[in-house]
């Protein structure tokens, strides 16, 4: 018997509900594409260049960011709980129901397994209200995502901190990496830059802007350069000039790519090589627009680079933002920081709660 059949049978054996054949729900696999380049001249949207946008538009909280931008996670969620729940007791088909619906979200199994218990737990065989259901989603959803929200802490006692950025191309690696810079600019922090993105000549670019705008230097070569030749001398670079953080960008590499994952191993030995304890921060950037196939992403480069944290982008950009519950609940790895949007004030500290009532479409 399957794990979703015993499921169902208990629900009828708790609640006094009637067994019966699940619906088998489709995996959902998403297709990495290869990162539109940027152009390097492209300028970022400023308050400036719209003329008279703050009169006209006070500046959003983040929490109302958030919930802007996982509006379309929310809102595909809370139509189907309402579809789901409205003038309808809490049998085993609603509550069946109501599973394929957050597997179907990128949830996951566990968790959608947990939400659904505590919805039935005292309202089997009665009337639910979808917000009840949102609550509940929100408070479960809280528990998973609460031991993993985690700051970003950077040591130090070692100049310097060595941050590597690695993922699949799209992901938004490097604006990650200006976005951070420039975070740990405001802090007080000097930083320095890597462009280990050597196979695309709108990465360098990219990255220098962003040197620039956040004044720091940067150690880029010409495009086709060794990667692990140029990391090596970041290093030396940095270790020289005593920077706080050097923030390295890696070429974003397919996860089943062989070949290119050898040569990302290559650079974390080539770090090593000038500190046996670096990299002391390996950032996983994940683009959330590509569901279920973040999760082997997260495995991949788990193994290959020694992933410690993780950075979710674009969230605002998918309705499939419950994908973030699924990969904590599996790996439990530490999330630093989410994105939903392009602006700098757009990637945030993860906070479990905020998250949690976004996506449940909670208000503030």
């Amino acid at each position: 018997m399957s794990d979703r059949e015993e499921k169902r049978g208990m629900f009828g054996r708790l609640f006094g509900g009637k067994a019966e054949k699940p619906v088998p729900v489709a995996e959902v696999a998403a297709e990495v594409t290869e990162e539109a380049a940027v152009p390097a001249e492209a300028p970022m949207p400023t308050a400036a260049a719209v003329p008279h946008a703050e009169a006209a538009e006070p500046k959003k909280s983040w929490f109302e960011r958030l919930r802007s931008g996982l509006s379309r996670s929310s809102s595909a969620l809370g139509r189907s709980i309402s579809d789901i729940v409205t003038k309808r007791k809490l049998d085993d088909d609603t509550l069946q129901d109501l599973e394929d619906v957050l597997i179907r979200a990128d949830l996951g199994v566990e968790t959608a397994m947990t939400v659904t218990e505590a919805v039935a737990a005292g309202r089997y065989d009665k009337e639910v209200s979808a917000e009840d259901v949102r609550a509940i989603l929100a408070r479960e959803v809280e528990k998973v995502l609460k031991p993993v929200a985690a700051p970003l802490v950077l040591d130090a006692t070692k100049r310097p901190h060595v941050v590597l950025v690695v993922g699949v191309n799209g992901s938004g690696k490097t604006t990650t990496i200006g976005k951070l810079a420039s975070k740990f600019r405001a802090e007080g922090r000097s930083v320095m830059l890597a462009a280990g993105d050597t196979f695309r000549a709108a990465a360098i670019e990219q990255l220098k802007i962003w040197a620039g705008r956040v004044g720091a230097p940067i150690v880029a070569r010409e495009t086709g350069a060794d990667a692990a030749g140029l990391v090596y001398d970041a290093m030396e670079e940095a270790a020289a000039a005593g920077v706080d953080v050097l923030m390295i960008d890696t070429a974003g590499r397919l996860q089943n790519k062989a070949e290119l994952m050898a040569e990302l191993e290559k650079v974390v030995r080539v770090i090593r090589k000038h500190d046996d304890s670096a990299p002391h921060s390996v950032l996983l950037v994940l683009d959330a627009t590509t569901g279920q196939n973040a999760l082997n992403q997260v495995e991949v480069f788990g193994k290959t680079a020694g992933v410690t944290g993780l950075v979710m982008t674009k969230l605002d950009g998918t309705a499939r933002g419950g994908i973030l519950v699924a990969i904590s609940k599996k790996f439990g790895l530490p999330v630093h920081f989410i994105g939903v949007g392009e602006g700098i004030d757009d990637l945030e500290p993860f906070d479990a709660g905020e998250f949690a009532e976004a996506i449940a479409g909670l208000a503030e």
